[in-house]
C-alpha cells in the first residue's frame, strides 16, 4: 500500500484512562482480530500486564481500514503505557508516529500524566486528536473535561471526539479522524533507506528481533543492513508486520511499522533509537533518536542460590535489550556474595523488572535497599558520583553532599490539600506554587528530594486522596543536603548490605527501626550480641540479640545452692571468653527478610 494511504499513530493518556480497551475496539472495527480470537486487553500480552491492569511495553499493530469515502488505508497503531515510570516507552512510540490519540477520562478529567504526555507529543510536532473516553459512565462530566482541555492543554474543545472504549461509542468517528487529520508518513523522499529501531526483543531460536519504523526506502530478506551508530553489518533473514501476531512479509516499505530478524545474536549490539540503513548504499544522516535515559533509582540484585549467578546475568542482558532505561554492572558483597548493581527509572520499574526476572527467567533474587546517585564534593573541589553507600568517601574528606531532586506536579482533590502539604513537608519538599484547576481539584507544584519519595510516597499520596491523586515528575537539579552514611554494626563489625545514606534528622529513627527488626529476625547466638546503628564513630541506636542458655544446673538435684552458683559462674566465664574470640554468623535468610520488609 502506498505511503500516502498509511497513517502511523499511537494512543497516549494517564494511567487507567482506557487506552488498551479503546485499542481492542479499533482492532474489532477494522476486523484485524476476529471476534472468536478477541480477548479483553488484547495487546497486553505479558502476564504481569494482565494481573496489574497496566501496560508496561508499547505494542505495535497494523490494521487495514476502509474509510467511508471507500478508500482503504493502512493504520499502524501503538498502544503505550500511562505510568510515569514508563514515559520513555511513550517517547519511543511517539518518534515512530505522525499523530496521537490523546485520551481523557470523562469522569476524571485532565490528570498529571495527560499533561506530561501531551507535552511530549507537542515536542515531537505530532498531530493530536483529543478523545473524551468513558462518556457512558454515570459520573461523566463532559463540560468540565472540555474546559480543562482548553485551559490546561490549549486544545480547542470542538476538536474533541466523544467515545467509549467499553461500549464502542465513537469508534468510527475516531478512525475517520485518524484518516483525515493525521498526515501521511514524513521524510519518505530521502534518497537512501532509513529505518528507526524503536524496540527489540530476544528470541532464543531467532536471536535479536528489532521493532522498526521504515521512513524511506524498502527492506527485503537477503539484503545486508547496517546499524549506523556502530557500523555493524548484518544480513536480513526475515521482515514482517504485527497483526498483532508477527506476520511475515516480502518487504517493508516507507511508512511501514514491523519487525526485522537478522543474524545478530548478541543483545547488546542493537540499540533502541539506532538508525538502520543499507550496507551497499548507506545514508549520511541518522534519524533523530531519543535522548539517553538516565536511571534514577539503584539497588543491588543478588541470586538467593549462588549457583544461579550466570542465569541472572543472562536474564539481565535480555531485559536490557528491550528496556533502554535499565542498566546494570557487576558488584559483590561480603554478606550476599556476587550480584549486580542495577539502575531503574522508578520504583514501579524496579518492581516490574524484579518480577520479570523471577517469572520469565526463573531466578529467585534478593534486592538491597534502593538508593539514588549522590554527588559528593571533596576538599579540593573534586566531585565524585556515588550510587552505593559502600563507596561513600571518608567523612573527613567530604566538603558537601548534593542530592538529586524532582520537580513534581501533584493533582489532588481540594479536601486533601492540608494532608498533602504536610506529607510534602515531611518528605523535606518545598512547595513552589498551587494552582486551582476547577471547583474540585488543585495542582501543587513542588520540589522533592528523590531519595524521600522512593519507598512509600506514591502509596501515601493515593491513600490521602482516596485514589484520586496523581503525580507526574521530571528530574530536577542537584541540591546540597545534610546527609550521612549510616552503618549497621553486628558485634562491632559493619555489614555493608544494610548500609544506607540518610538525612541526619531521620538517621536515628531509621537506625532504631532497623536494629529492632534485626534483633527479632537474627536467631539467638551462643553469647549476647550488640546490634548498633552508627554514623562515623558515633552510635545512634542499639539493640541486642538474645543469647542461648543451656541449663547447666539440670543434673544438680538438692544439695547446697553454692554448687549451682559454681556451675553458672563457670558458664558465664565461658561466654565471656567466647565473646572475645567468637564470630557471629548471620543466616542468609536474615538479609532476605529485612530487605523484603523494607
Amino acid at each position: 500500500m502506498d505511503a500516502p494511504l498509511t497513517r502511523n499513530f499511537c494512543i497516549i493518556a494517564h494511567v487507567d484512562h482506557g487506552k488498551t480497551t479503546l485499542s481492542d475496539r479499533l482492532l474489532q472495527e477494522t476486523h484485524t482480530v476476529s471476534d472468536r480470537m478477541m480477548t479483553a486487553q488484547h495487546l497486553d500480552s505479558m502476564d504481569l500486564e494482565r494481573e496489574r491492569g497496566i501496560t508496561i511495553k508499547s505494542h505495535p499493530v497494523t490494521m487495514s481500514y476502509k474509510a467511508l469515502s471507500g478508500v482503504t488505508y493502512k493504520l499502524n497503531l501503538m498502544d503505550t503505557p500511562g505510568h510515569v515510570d514508563f514515559s520513555y516507552e511513550v517517547s519511543r512510540s511517539l518518534a515512530a508516529c505522525e499523530g496521537a490519540l490523546l485520551l481523557i477520562d470523562a469522569s476524571q478529567g485532565v490528570e498529571a500524566q495527560t499533561v506530561a504526555n501531551a507535552h511530549l507529543a507537542f515536542a515531537q510536532k505530532l498531530k493530536i486528536i483529543p478523545v473524551i473516553n468513558k462518556i457512558d459512565l454515570p459520573s461523566a462530566n463532559l463540560d468540565l473535561c472540555l474546559k480543562q482541555m482548553e485551559d490546561i492543554l490549549t486544545i480547542p474543545a470542538e476538536e474533541a471526539i466523544l467515545a467509549s472504549g467499553k461500549s464502542g461509542i465513537g469508534i468510527v468517528e475516531i478512525l475517520e479522524a485518524v484518516v483525515a487529520r493525521i498526515p501521511a508518513p514524513r521524510w519518505t523522499d530521502y534518497p537512501q533507506m532509513r529505518t528507526l529501531v524503536f524496540d527489540s526483543i530476544y528470541d532464543s531460536f531467532r536471536g535479536v528481533i528489532a521493532y522498526a519504523r521504515v521512513f524511506s526506502g524498502t527492506l527485503k530478506a537477503g539484503e545486508v543492513m547496517m546499524l549506523m551508530s556502530t557500523g555493524q553489518k548484518s544480513e536480513i533473514k526475515e521482515v514482517g508486520v504485527f497483526t498483532p501476531k508477527m506476520e511475515k512479509r516480502d518487504f517493508l516499505s516507507q511508512g511501514d511499522v514491523g519487525y526485522i530478524v537478522s543474524n545478530i545474536k548478541d543483545t547488546s549490539e542493537v540499540k533502541t533509537g539506532d538508525t538502520i540503513t543499507m550496507a551497499a548504499k548507506p545514508a549520511q544522516e541518522m534519524l533523530p533518536g531519543y535522548k539517553e535515559v538516565r536511571p534514577m533509582v539503584f539497588c543491588g540484585l543478588y541470586p538467593i542460590e549462588s549457583s544461579d549467578y550466570e542465569k541472572l546475568k543472562a536474564a539481565l542482558g535480555r531485559l536490557r535489550l528491550n528496556d533502554s532505561a535499565f542498566v546494570y554492572s557487576q558488584e559483590s558483597s561480603v554478606a550476599l556474595g556476587f550480584g549486580f548493581r542495577c539502575g531503574f527509572l522508578g520504583l514501579l520499574h524496579m518492581e516490574i523488572i524484579q518480577e520479570r526476572i523471577r517469572r520469565e527467567h526463573d531466578v529467585e533474587i534478593i534486592s538491597t535497599y534502593p538508593s539514588v546517585i549522590y554527588k559528593i564534593v571533596k576538599h579540593g573541589g573534586v566531585t565524585v558520583e556515588v550510587d552505593n553507600p559502600v563507596n561513600m568517601p571518608d567523612p573527613g574528606t567530604v566538603e558537601q553532599i548534593l542530592e538529586p531532586t524532582l520537580k513534581a506536579s501533584i493533582h489532588i482533590p481540594n479536601d486533601a490539600m492540608g494532608d498533602m502539604l504536610a506529607l510534602v513537608m515531611e518528605k523535606r519538599g518545598v512547595v513552589e506554587h498551587t494552582h486551582t484547576l476547577d471547583s474540585t481539584r488543585v495542582m501543587i507544584s513542588c520540589v522533592l528530594p528523590l531519595n524521600e519519595i522512593l519507598v512509600d510516597f506514591n502509596d501515601r499520596l493515593k491513600s490521602l486522596t482516596h485514589g484520586y491523586g496523581s503525580m507526574d515528575y521530571e528530574l530536577g537539579d542537584y541540591r546540597p543536603a545534610d546527609l550521612v552514611k549510616m552503618e549497621i554494626l553486628v558485634n562491632s563489625d559493619p555489614v555493608d548490605a544494610f548500609a544506607s545514606i540518610v538525612h541526619r534528622e531521620k538517621a536515628e529513627t531509621r537506625g532504631r527501626d532497623l536494629c529492632k527488626r534485626l534483633s527479632e529476625i537474627i536467631p539467638p547466638q551462643m553469647f549476647r550480641i550488640a546490634l548498633q546503628a552508627a554514623i562515623g564513630g558515633k552510635i545512634i541506636a542499639r539493640e541486642s540479640v538474645r543469647e542461648m542458655r543451656k541449663d547447666v544446673t539440670a543434673k544438680c538435684y538438692g544439695g547446697d545452692i553454692s554448687r549451682k552458683r559454681k556451675l553458672l559462674d563457670k558458664q558465664k566465664e565461658g561466654k565471656q571468653k567466647m565473646k572475645l574470640i567468637g564470630k557471629v554468623s548471620i543466616p542468609p535468610d536474615t538479609f532476605i527478610k529485612v530487605l523484603r520488609n523494607n
